[in-house]
């Protein structure tokens, strides 16, 4: 079995960063992490959030998530993902051969363990999960619900940002189908409340939201009201199609990849991909990205 090791630096060579920024009691992090000579990671999170690192017995494997839990234990939940989801991860057969199987793996067991918590209740709470697997130059990037990850790119004398993950919610037409199919419905507050047509999709773009997201609700109920498609926990939402399963997708560092960013969509729901790139690139301090972030 792979050994844990839970630390406030990834490595020896590791530079950790942590900016508390307290406005209206609420705590925003943003923390700098340097992964190796070419990478540099920024992670963003705000109090309800979970951040965790953790590393196995290689020094070219890093791991990192961002964990935003939601309903009554959120908080709970999201502790919880954090002390499971890297153990389970480690301690996978196909860890190391396989990192794809084992990172979808880790995500259900997780998942499973924390319906079986005999303290936690997690039919109307859960986790939405953002990972990332840094091995050597490659990393692998799995994701659950609507958070996400986002890596810096070099074009000429230009930073791009590049999605390494796809948002989990019923604004992408496979996830809104899919859930469907497992007997979901798919309504805004509006429609809801009557307030809309109930029978005619009112939503466009989630880039063009008005703050009235579609939700999932149980065929004959008024719960439970997610504006994802995914998380780890959620044990009702589950029977409506609200999964664990991640979406994993591999990426090949170079030298034109400075840094990436992971954050919930509390950053996402107001900034764009290219704005957060742009806003760490420009500042490169996590104090005065807080600054630009909250105030």
């Amino acid at each position: 079995m792979h050994s844990i090791k839970l630390t406030k630096t990834v490595s020896a060579s590791t530079h950790l960063l942590v900016s508390f920024l307290v406005k209206f009691l609420c705590l925003s992090i943003a923390v700098s992490i340097s992964v190796c000579s070419m990478l540099r990671f920024f992670l963003i999170v705000s109090e309800s959030e979970v951040l965790f690192t953790c590393t196995g017995t290689s020094p070219n494997d890093h791991f990192f998530g961002v964990f935003d839990g939601h309903g009554e234990f959120g908080a709970q939940c999201s502790q919880f993902v954090k002390r499971k989801l890297c153990e389970n991860l480690l301690r996978n057969s196909k860890f190391r051969a396989d990192p794809v199987e084992a990172c979808h793996a880790a995500f259900l067991a997780t998942n499973s363990q924390l319906h079986n918590d005999v303290v936690l209740d997690d039919s109307m709470s859960g986790t939405t999960a953002i990972t990332v697997l840094v091995r050597g130059r490659t990393i692998y990037v799995a994701n659950s619900g609507d958070s996400r990850a986002v890596i810096a790119e070099r074009r000429g004398k230009e930073v791009v940002a590049v999605d390494l993950s796809i948002d989990q919610t019923p604004f992408r037409s496979d996830e809104l189908e899919r859930v469907k199919m497992c007997g979901a419905r798919v309504l805004t507050m509006d429609q809801i409340e009557g307030l809309k047509n109930p029978d005619v999709q009112c939503w466009g773009t989630e880039e063009g939201d008005d703050g009235d997201p579609p939700r999932l609700w149980v065929p004959n109920g008024m719960y439970p009201g997610t504006a994802f498609t995914r998380s780890i926990g959620d044990s009702i939402a589950e029977t409506i199609g609200v999964v664990a399963n991640p979406e994993i997708v591999v990426f090949e560092l170079t030298q034109d990849h400075p840094f990436f960013v992971l954050a919930s969509d509390g950053v996402f729901e107001f900034l764009s991909s290219q704005t957060v790139v742009e806003m760490v690139w420009k500042t490169r301090s996590p104090l005065l990205l807080c600054l630009l972030l909250f105030f």
